[in-house]
């Protein structure tokens, strides 16, 4: 499997999603999947669409997602890890912000990434990256901010009244804030050097991450916990797994890890 298979299960995403949303919309929601979230209809949807084009490859594959948690298919192989819609609420409540998130992992850490696919679904922008060979967004590449400007900071947070006391010296450093509801949209735009840094208190799963990860990495940029510490041997799963502050370049990093550490 490579980016390109990848590349056409966002296609049909792509298609689908926005075709039938209105119908996805009036759908109940009920349950909660693997990865503790409610499971909304666009949830199930998306999450069909992904294991069916997976299957159809005939490729041994294991498929970690949010919704149906660890399914093998054909014996199971690499892992193929997605959040189908990062930012669901988004979506079922017509905030047009939300993506799908797939990551392909040939180990069980996220140092182990070696291709990322985010859709934005509203937009149909394609950002992908491939480890070693550089990000791109819908077919050409990407770089994160060059410069050292404390510009635009994105946040998500689980527990507002605790993360964003614990954030707001680092957020009062910018011009301006973003708070997206999808992380994996939020790593994309600071890929293409539209979004300074990231910055997530709480726990984060590693499916919303993944592919994030490897495309700001690719771009030039860092990722780390928000004390500094590689993530690189972060396990994947569907269980909450690290804090991250993902920013354009390593000065804008240090910065940004002395303000939170209280420098």
């Amino acid at each position: 499997m490579d980016i390109k298979d990848i590349i056409r299960i966002g296609k049909r995403l792509k298609k689908e999603i926005p075709l039938h949303l209105n119908e996805l919309r009036r759908g109940k929601s009920g349950g909660r999947g693997a990865g503790g979230d409610i499971t909304h209809p666009v949830d199930r949807m998306a999450e069909d669409i992904v294991l069916e084009e997976a299957a159809r490859l005939n490729i041994p594959l294991t498929i970690v997602s949010e919704e149906c948690g660890v399914r093998e298919i054909n014996g199971g192989g690499p892992r193929l890890l997605t959040d189908p819609v990062d930012g669901s609420k988004n979506a079922m409540t017509g905030i047009t912000m939300y993506s799908t998130s797939i990551a392909l992992i040939d180990g069980d850490c996220i140092g182990r990434v070696s291709a990322g696919y985010v859709l934005n679904l509203v937009s149909g922008d394609e950002f992908w990256a491939v480890k070693g060979k550089g990000a791109f967004l819908n077919g050409e590449p990407v770089r994160t901010q060059q410069d050292t400007g404390f510009k635009v900071i994105n946040y998500e947070t689980q527990t507002p009244r605790l993360d964003i006391p614990a954030i707001m010296p680092l957020l009062a450093l910018f011009n301006r804030t973003r708070c997206l509801g999808s992380t994996a949209l939020d790593m994309a735009f600071l890929s293409q050097g539209a979004v300074t840094v990231l910055v997530i208190p709480s726990p984060s799963r590693s499916f919303d991450f993944a592919a994030g990860y490897l495309l700001v990495k690719e771009a030039g940029g860092i990722v780390t916990d928000t004390s500094g510490k590689e993530i690189e041997d972060v396990r994947i799963g569907v269980k909450r797994a690290t804090p991250l502050l993902a920013s354009a370049n390593e000065e804008i990093h240090r910065k940004a890890l002395r303000v939170l550490k209280g420098g």
